[in-house]
């Protein structure tokens, strides 16, 4: 039976990431990297396309499951009729080859336990060929080779193109299985000792965590979705991930399904802010580099994402031999949104290298000739329409969230040059530029009638960005523009107190078939405008609303069924982590400066 999304916890190794249901079974990793093909796909298919399950032989679902302290080590705890069990899954910070551990701990009486790991590489449709060396099973097909091994050894053999064990484990027990991967043409990495890479991992993650300056309310809400964003870094580039997985539904059984294990430009901003409000200067700069890296080049060749080094090409393509997340097809490898035009991207990342220099992270000589490169392209462009921040597959539009990010693009270039009389530039063009954008999108952008500011020009449509206008600068939160807009889009894309992006009614601007969910990061917008207009008691209680839907160990997916009350969408998605903690660092300014 098909686990809901909100069913797994996330473990990983700052490279890669693994999701583990609370049936103590595997069902999502790529390997080496976030978007390497995945060996355990039953996610996105059935046990067939490749899982590994630990857990009680008459078990089913654990009894409760939480992280050790602020780490990120589950613990997944069964209590049977002959005793109590626990397994600690967790993936140590790599030297050399990606580990998967779990330790499987007798805590009460004597538990029967069973291990059975189906591994199928090139995302569930590759049977490796199987043999035993020196105490290890090992997995090899074409470039993939896996280790599997255990301390102590337990009792394995295959079954129908799967490796399963059989051992009891009794109060006080521990019995520990090591899974690594490697190229199939290099030698094997050398033997990790599980226990102590356990007390490494706790030890490492704990140290990061305590480099966190928050200390107000909901800090566990806060700390977990930091650890989260952590989780979501490839460590080597400093790119962040939207998420780990690709193809979990907007809407159970259609078609908007994406692969998200990419570096969007626009989560740039929101993320480096999160990351400096919370005291992590070192993973913010990191994220500022892979960014400059990413956007070198001509600025008419700028991407709305990229992959975890900067790499450009990430071509779309179907795997018609998954039947998709609960039926849900088709699932999709790279995405092809890459090619859009999304003009708002420039204004996040002049926003971001503003944000980045406001903090104080040190300088980077060619930054600023490259922004102005940027800027002088958007100079000549930002008049034409654009796919928008939804990456909408239909016609070009006039989105008034791009035209609004141009402004930001323009002001934060002009804040940047008054503020720092040694930046080479012409601060009276940009001014006239930001004048410019700011004259268009309130002549045609905004409804008189309605009191509010539309998805587009020319459309009587809302979208749930433009609560970001106060928020960037472009009208001061008292505005009537912006109180109205605030009104009409808490009234017209509501849906059982949360906030949908936009409408999907009719016929889409998307040009999809079919509906989603309300878009997390949009109700944590929400709350942040409500606040900004002066109704700080809804958005608190918006805020303790969104609180309440994250999963038994504090994750949350891009999207919510209203209806159904589960979580949809690509999983754990940074963007809704990153309202999160956004939201609550702002509700203790607000209470503060009251």
């Amino acid at each position: 039976m098909t686990q809901r999304i909100e069913d797994y916890a996330l473990i990983g190794d700052l490279q890669t990431a693994a999701l583990v249901g609370r049936n103590g079974s595997v069902d999502w990793l790529c390997l080496p990297r976030f978007d390497s093909a995945a060996c355990f796909a039953a996610l996105l298919g059935d046990e067939e396309n490749g899982h590994w399950r630990i857990a009680p032989k008459d078990g089913q679902s654990c009894t409760s499951r939480r992280y050790v302290g602020d780490s990120l080590v589950l613990e997944s705890v069964w209590e049977t009729r002959t005793g109590t069990v626990k397994v600690l899954d967790f993936m140590p910070q790599r030297d050399e080859a990606p580990d998967v551990v779990r330790i499987v701990e007798g805590v009460s009486g004597t538990v029967e336990m069973a291990s059975v790991l189906r591994l199928r590489f090139d995302f569930g449709s590759v049977v490796p060929w199987m043999r035993r060396t020196n105490g290890h099973r090992v997995a090899v097909a074409g470039p993939d080779s896996i280790w599997l091994r255990s301390e102590p050894e337990v009792k394995t053999w295959g079954q129908q193109f799967s490796t399963c064990s059989s051992f009891t484990v009794s109060a006080g027990e521990r019995v520990a299985f090591v899974l690594t991967w490697h190229p199939s043409h290099h030698p094997r990495p050398a033997l990790i000792d599980p226990f102590e890479a356990l007390e490494h991992t706790l030890e490492d993650w704990e140290a990061w965590s305590a480099r966190c300056t928050y200390e107000g309310p909901h800090r566990d809400a806060v700390m977990r979705s930091l650890i989260t964003l952590k989780a979501l870094t490839y460590a080597p580039t400093g790119g962040i991930v939207a998420a780990p997985t690709t193809s979990l539904p907007e809407e159970i059984g259609g078609v908007r399904n994406w692969d998200y294990r990419y570096c969007w430009l626009r989560d740039a901003t929101l993320t480096l802010g999160a990351l400096l409000s919370a005291g992590y200067l070192d993973e913010a700069a990191a994220w500022r580099d892979w960014l400059l890296r990413a956007v070198a080049g001509d600025p008419a060749d700028l991407q709305i994402m990229y992959g975890l080094a900067g790499e450009r090409r990430l071509p779309e393509t179907e795997l018609p031999w998954l039947r998709g997340y609960a039926g849900s097809a088709p699932v999709r490898t790279g995405n092809a949104a890459v090619r859009q035009l999304q003009l708002d991207v420039y204004g996040e990342v002049m926003d971001s290298l503003y944000l980045a220099r406001e903090a104080g992270l040190s300088s980077q000589a060619h930054a600023w000739n490259l922004q102005l490169s940027l800027l002088g392209f958007l100079e000549s462009t930002w008049r034409e329409p654009d796919e928008g921040l939804w990456e909408v597959r239909g016609p070009r539009r006039h989105f008034v969230h791009s035209k609004v990010m141009a402004w930001v693009a323009a002001d934060r270039a002009v804040r940047a040059l008054e503020e720092d009389p040694s930046l080479t530039g012409d601060v009276g063009r940009w001014r006239a530029m930001r004048d410019a954008v700011h004259r268009d999108v309130c002549e045609k952008g905004y409804d008189p009638e309605r009191n509010t500011f539309t998805q587009s020009y020319g459309s009587r449509e809302l979208d749930a960005a433009t609560l970001l206008i106060p928020r960037v600068g472009f009208l001061p939160p008292d505005d009537p523009r912006v109180v109205g807009t605030v009104d009409a889009v808490w009234e017209e894309l509501n849906h059982q107190g949360l906030v949908k992006r936009y409408s999907t009614a009719g016929v889409p601007v998307d040009g999809l078939p079919g509906d989603e969910g309300t878009f997390l990061v949009c109700s944590f917008w929400m709350a942040d405008a409500l606040r900004m207009t002066g109704r700080e008691k809804e958005a608190r209680e918006l805020f303790e609303r969104l609180l309440s839907l994250r999963n038994d160990v504090g994750l949350l997916a891009e999207e919510y069924d209203t209806v159904s009350g589960r979580q949809l969408g690509n999983f754990p998605q940074a963007f809704s982590h990153v309202g999160l903690v956004g939201t609550a660092l702002a509700l203790v300014r607000e209470g503060a400066a009251g």
